[in-house]
């Protein structure tokens, strides 16, 4: 049966096997049937019929020209095993599947590790909004024990007689005070509030706090603000964001946890510093704590980002009600104090100091130094000695309070100089001895002291009676005789008060020494009222305050003590015996109020700045200010360095995104940080190599170059700036010193052949030009000698141009002799003569721009009218001639001008061989 008749007969059955007759060449190109020829492919490939290897390659390429898509030309790729990838890829594979199972088990062993199922384990955690539940090992009902089969029999009516109705209850009764009680849940789950996050990715851990976070926003809306508290805390123990800081401080605010919002706010603070929500919420909890003046500034910030703030004017507007009621009594007391509570985390020192140092009343130049205390009597072991006020028995003072003028107490200069003067600003001989005296541990001797007291010392502004009042009282308590003391500065009190004179300073030193001698008697409820009179004429005086801490931790009210012990330590932090008493008071007040302790105290006063005392430093030594200056130039490298690193960055991405000019811009500001830094100037000389700036390129690389002789970026850019400024030889030389220092550098082996050929052009063109410019010199004497120079390039042609050449040096020959007779005639011949394919090889050595534009020429002149299709295979083939595009761009205006002619007249000419379209489109690879 014949292929013919197969499609004559198209109702024929090919569901049989296939006949031997059609796996055949001819009935397979002859078959239009496309499954019918599956079938045959089928069988060819099954080697049912034998194994036909061209007949199946046949039947396959026919029947993709049927049916590009047929499933019969799917072929399976194998499977792929070890020896299908290099030793390289296969090893990269093992590697990331050796990754990938480590990761796997440690991902495995963490989730191991949290206890994810110890809340069900125990028990459930309650529904929100519910105030208790029933474990999950018992019912809300005992268990009875019911038998189905039993029935319950009728009774008899006599029966219901003796039916006893109060037994039957109380036995009710009892069952149910059987049942085991509801489970109140009055607190919250446990929750973890931090997450081990150490092996998870950024974007793991970014996910992970967001659900945190998440769950927090879900129990704040539901008003469940220790949840929030707690969720939020897990989510910023796992990525900290200001959001999370901001949601906690204000569930914090919700709970009245006033520190711990205060916290939160100005760490949204240090990460974003104009944050409005960290702003309102700091200024919310500055106005609960009193701290008037502070939540009005930071109200004020976010009126200024955000004029129409609702809740900020509105607290504003309460805020600045408050201040102008406070007002009046501010100005009562003669001086304004901001209260601000801190919290602080204080440090639990095991010292063997006792609490109370020594801190008496203000030294006279009529007393003598001793080593004494003014403490409290009642309370010994909180006591260091008996002496006078200006001991430095106590090492926990020794180095600490020095002043100006050589003392070795430094209240002996603020404070204890009022003492002995009446003024802080007026100081005497006596005083200054006593002070020197005071340096040794035991008490100055009384008689050879009592020599030089002079009890008529002027003391401020006191008068003279006064004045000697306050010095016998000053040398008696030196001499531990505290009640006499007492009468003399009562009596000096009452003096002043007679005496009609306006000195608060030295009425606020009187009550201070009183408060010593009281606090010395025992009588600390006398001392606390002293010291709070002297703290209204002087506000934030030292010594009242410590004396005042005393008398109230004798009287054992810690919370009032505690603030006026951190009081002072903010007026001087170098107080020892504060610090001892702060640490002693936190661990009762730990042990009395439990965790929340802080929230209890009173508020904390804020001292302003000028009378903190250890803010008024002594001029600095030269080794001080040396050492200033060195961290001063560190700090400054440190974020010069920073600076500079994000640039450099900048510049780097910028040339990643091709934009060179803003590239530049970063690169110039990296140099003026870091002018000696050679990579800089490379990359800003690529930048001008790209804009085409090639000078300013060149002087980067020569900068580069005298920072770092050897470095072969700048040699490389410098040649290409080179190239752009035509200067080949320079090029040429640095790029011989790239090779040079590393020969495997192949852009500079191409840039290399490059330049050496516009090198030797750019001397062709130089010798051939100066003939021209320069006069000729020849003198012809007869009109014979001028015809022999025609005569001779025309035998020239004949003789030396071979018109069927047989390999590239006849062709260059042949072309290099048209060319100099101009003979495009011959020229033309010569293409004629030549295979279009052939043209690429036999130009490869001599392509420049004469030999490009006398082609032009032959090709337009001579071979265009007699064969255009040979023109166009000639140009379809010509532009692939090695060096081509280096050659068209240094085409001069009138060679272009003939390629463009050329153009011209090919797209006019019809053909069958080719379209205007193509000529256009090939016309596009030369102009």
């Amino acid at each position: 049966m014949s292929g013919d008749a197969v499609f004559s007969l198209p109702a024929t059955d090919f569901s049989t096997k296939v006949p031997v007759e059609h796996l055949d060449y001819d009935f397979i190109e002859k078959c239009k049937d496309v499954k019918y020829l599956e079938k045959i492919l089928r069988i060819l490939r099954s080697g049912e019929e034998g194994i036909y290897p061209h007949l199946i390659k046949f039947c396959e390429g026919h029947l993709e020209k049927l049916n590009p898509k047929s499933r019969a030309l799917r072929k399976e790729t194998p499977v792929a095993t070890e020896a299908s990838f290099s030793k390289v890829e296969w090893n990269q594979i093992m590697d990331d599947f050796r990754t990938w199972a480590e990761e796997t088990k440690k991902s495995e062993t963490l989730l191991k590790q949290e206890p994810v199922f110890d809340l069900l384990k125990e028990k459930l955690p309650p529904v929100r909004s519910s105030n208790s539940f029933v474990p999950l090992n018992e019912k809300s009902f005992p268990k009875q024990r019911t038998n189905p089969s039993k029935r319950v029999l009728p009774r008899d009516y006599q029966e219901w007689d003796k039916f006893n109705v109060e037994e039957e209850c109380n036995k009710v009764d009892g069952v149910l005070k059987n049942d085991p009680p509801a489970i109140l849940n009055t607190g919250h789950p446990n929750i973890k509030r931090t997450v081990d996050a150490s092996l998870l990715s950024q974007q793991e851990k970014f996910l992970l706090a967001n659900r945190e976070k998440d769950k927090g926003n879900e129990a704040f809306r539901a008003n469940d603000y220790e949840e929030a508290v707690a969720y939020y805390s897990r989510s910023l123990s796992i990525l900290p964001t200001v959001s999370a800081y901001n949601n906690r401080a204000q569930a914090e605010i919700n709970l009245q946890h006033w520190h711990n919002a205060m916290r939160d706010c100005r760490q949204v603070l240090e990460l974003e510093p104009r944050n409005e929500k960290a702003l309102l919420r700091r200024a919310t909890v500055h106005n609960h704590m009193g701290n008037f003046q502070m939540a009005s500034e930071d109200l004020r910030m976010v009126l200024r980002e955000e004029p129409n703030n609702a809740a900020a004017i509105k607290l504003l507007s309460k805020i600045e009600r408050k201040l102008s009621d406070c007002l009046p009594e501010q100005q009562s007391k003669g001086k304004k104090i901001l209260i601000e509570e801190f919290e602080e985390q204080e440090e639990q020192r095991a010292c063997t100091v006792q609490p109370s140092q020594p801190v008496g009343g203000e030294e006279s130049s009529a007393a003598p130094a001793e080593g004494g205390d003014m403490g409290n009597a009642q309370k010994k072991p909180h006591s260091r000695g008996d002496g006078g006020p200006h001991s430095e028995s106590s090492n926990s003072h020794h180095g600490h309070w020095r002043g100006k003028g050589g003392a070795s107490d430094k209240h002996k200069v603020t404070e204890e100089s009022k003492v002995a003067n009446g003024s802080s600003k007026r100081g005497s001989t006596a005083s200054v001895q006593g002070d020197k005296r005071s340096g040794t541990k035991g008490a100055t001797g009384g008689g050879k002291a009592e020599e030089s007291v002079n009890l008529d010392a002027p003391c401020g502004a006191l008068p003279p009676h006064l004045s000697r009042l306050k010095n016998e009282g000053n040398l008696l308590f030196k001499n531990g005789q505290f009640a006499d003391a007492l009468e003399k500065y009562s009596q000096a009190i009452q003096g002043y008060t007679d005496s009609g004179i306006d000195s608060p300073e030295d009425l606020c030193i009187l009550y201070s020494n009183r408060a010593a001698c009281y606090l010395k008697d025992g009588n600390s409820q006398d001392c606390i009222q002293d010291c709070t009179r002297a703290l209204e004429l002087q506000p934030f005086s030292l010594k009242p305050l410590l004396r005042r801490a005393m008398a109230y931790e004798s009287l054992e009210r810690y919370k009032k003590a505690y603030v006026d012990y951190k009081t002072v330590l903010q007026i001087d932090i170098s107080v020892q015996a504060a610090h001892d008493s702060v640490n002693r008071i936190t661990r009762l007040l730990i042990e009395q109020d439990g965790p929340e302790w802080r929230e209890k105290l009173p508020d904390i006063p804020m001292v302003p700045l000028s009378a903190q005392q250890h803010r008024r430093e002594e001029p600095p030594s030269e080794e001080v200010l040396r050492a200033r200056a060195e961290k001063a130039t560190r700090d400054a490298e440190r974020r010069a360095e920073i600076r500079f690193s994000a640039f450099k960055q900048e510049g780097n991405d910028f040339v990643k995104k091709g934009q060179y000019q803003e590239a530049l811009g970063k690169y110039t500001e990296c140099l003026k940080l870091k002018p000696k830094e050679c990579a800089i100037y490379t990359n800003r000389a690529l930048c001008y190599l790209k804009l085409e700036r090639f000078m300013e390129a060149k002087k980067d690389c020569d900068t580069a170059l005298e920072l770092e002789p050897g470095n072969k970026k700048a040699f490389y850019r410098r040649a290409l700036a080179n190239k752009g400024l035509k200067d080949y030889l320079a090029c040429s030389s640095d790029l011989q010193e790239v090779l040079q220092l590393d020969p495997n550098v192949q852009e500079a082996e191409k840039e290399l052949e490059e330049v050496t050929v516009l090198l030797r052009q750019s001397l062709a063109n130089t010798t051939q030009d100066k003939p021209r410019k320069t006069v000729p010199i020849t003198e012809v004497d007869s009109d014979e000698d001028m015809t022999d120079v025609p005569a001779s390039e025309s035998s020239c042609t004949g003789d030396n141009i071979i018109l069927k050449p047989s390999s590239a040096y006849e062709f260059g020959q042949s072309l290099n002799a048209a060319c100099c007779c101009g003979d495009t005639a011959a020229g033309a011949e010569l293409l004629a003569s030549t295979e279009p394919q052939l043209l690429p090889q036999y130009l490869s050595n001599q392509l420049d721009g004469h030999t490009i534009s006398f082609i032009m020429k032959a090709l337009d002149f001579h071979l265009l009218g007699k064969n255009p299709n040979l023109v166009y295979r000639h140009l379809h083939h010509l532009h692939t001639a090695d060096r081509f595009s280096v050659v068209l761009m240094l085409l001069e205006k009138d060679e272009r001008r003939y390629m463009t002619q050329l153009f011209e007249h090919l797209s006019a000419v019809e053909s069958t061989e080719f379209t205007k379209g193509d000529v256009q489109n090939l016309a596009n690879k030369y102009i």
